[in-house]
């Protein structure tokens, strides 16, 4: 499997936890809350996957950007939560900065 494809797993693994830490209610919820454990169990181990090729720093930058990214998207979204332009250009930088990382760093193993 792809370097890519597995942290790209761990990362919407992640987010799937993340989203549904809200729906568990402080883990009182059974059925969000089993998400949210899997969720963060698959992202780990896809994440552990992916650290046999990705150097580790490379790889939570682009976990983490992409997944402040993506939980800012569906809170906005499902949960309506407003994001004003400095989130808006904070969350930009970030996924800037990850393009950055990815494209013209000799860190990354390409």
């Amino acid at each position: 499997m792809s370097k890519w494809l597995l942290l790209s797993a761990a990362i919407l693994a992640e987010v799937a936890g993340t989203s549904f830490l809200k729906a568990s209610e402080g883990f009182t919820r059974p059925l969000p809350s089993v998400i949210v454990a899997v969720g963060y169990g698959a992202a780990f181990y896809f994440l552990s996957l992916t650290l046999k090729v990705i150097p580790v720093g490379v790889a939570y930058a682009v976990w983490s950007g992409v997944g402040v990214a993506l939980i800012a998207i569906i809170g906005w979204v499902f949960f309506g939560q407003r994001l004003d332009a400095p989130a808006i250009l904070g969350m930009g930088m970030i996924i800037g900065g990850v393009i950055v990382l990815n494209v013209f760093s000799s860190s990354v193993a390409h």
